[in-house]
């Protein structure tokens, strides 16, 4: 632990629409995999802390499921968890997308934050690498258009451009204080609920849009093999809402499933340092995300 004066700690999260790359961004900040990315809207569904150790500062992520207007019960409290969050940090992080005109999603969401008085909020405008910078900069003019910024930075999380530049801006704004995680933590998620995040990821990998609302995954059971200290038993469940996203998630004569299986493997094994088997089993849980007794059970509380 460090004493050195002047050293800053605490809390940031990203807010902005789905899919415009909050979790990427964190990822490139913390420097490893903490959060699942997809190309899918609504890939984070629950708010995953990223620890950024620096010299002089320690920075927690907080990376929220992308504000939308709800539709079902899931979205319902997936929206009541990022409001909680932006109370509770001390600076967000509003990501709008260099590659897609400035939208009703990103207004809606810019109003929201201005009734947030107290806590600064720094305009980051991502993916830059996916457009000319003429583009980039009508961007940054539109964004700053929405509100009344701490600061406006473009950057790119897929080739780093001016990453560390918003880990800058946001530490800026923290109070001064001793680092809150121990040196080398790079998250406080339980190692259950990040096996079960890789899980939905490798699941949510090249399947049809209307699936990934539609999964949710449990781990049943994780623990060493008895009288094996290198290899880690991993028990879990892929739950769906019909038989036909059953259908799709095990593929013809099961090849879709053990896709899934190989490619989370991969993941957990790069994650717990150990090998890994993977048992993986599919049930339907009728209309899950309208259900308050199946969400608890799958952990999504009130």
């Amino acid at each position: 632990m460090t004493t050195n004066e002047g050293f800053r700690s605490g809390f940031a999260c990203f807010i902005g629409r789905p899919n415009v790359g909050k979790s990427t961004l964190m990822n490139a900040l913390v420097g490893t995999k903490v959060a699942i990315t997809s190309n899918r809207p609504q890939t984070t569904r629950r708010a995953i802390r990223g620890i950024v150790h620096r010299p002089d500062a320690q920075l927690i992520v907080v990376d929220t499921p992308g504000l939308h207007k709800p539709r079902t019960l899931l979205g319902e409290r997936l929206d009541s968890l990022v409001r909680s969050t932006l109370t509770e940090v001390d600076a967000i992080g509003f990501c709008v997308p260099a590659d897609e005109k400035v939208g009703p999603g990103d207004k809606y969401i810019a109003r929201e934050l201005a009734g947030i008085k107290k806590t600064p909020i720094v305009a980051i405008v991502t993916k830059t690498d996916l457009t000319p910078p003429e583009r980039v900069a009508e961007q940054l003019m539109a964004v700053g258009q929405l509100g009344d910024f701490a600061d406006i930075v473009p950057c790119s999380a897929a080739d780093g451009f001016q990453v560390d530049l918003v880990g800058d801006l946001l530490i800026q704004h923290l109070p001064e204080g001793m680092p809150l995680y121990p040196e080398g933590d790079l998250t406080d998620e339980p190692e259950q609920v990040l096996v079960a995040e890789l899980i939905r990821e490798a699941a949510l990998e090249g399947v049809r849009d209307e699936l990934p609302h539609s999964i949710a995954v449990v781990v049943d059971e994780m623990a060493p093999r008895e009288g094996r200290d290198d290899f880690m038993d991993v028990y879990a469940h892929l739950y769906v809402e019909r038989d036909s996203q059953k259908g799709i998630i095990i593929g013809h004569k099961g090849s879709r499933l053990r896709e899934v299986g190989s490619g989370a493997r991969k993941q957990i094994e790069a994650l717990l340092g150990t090998k890994v088997y993977l048992d993986l089993r599919v049930s339907v849980l009728k209309e899950w995300q309208r259900d308050p007794k199946h969400l608890r059970r799958l952990g999504f509380y009130d």
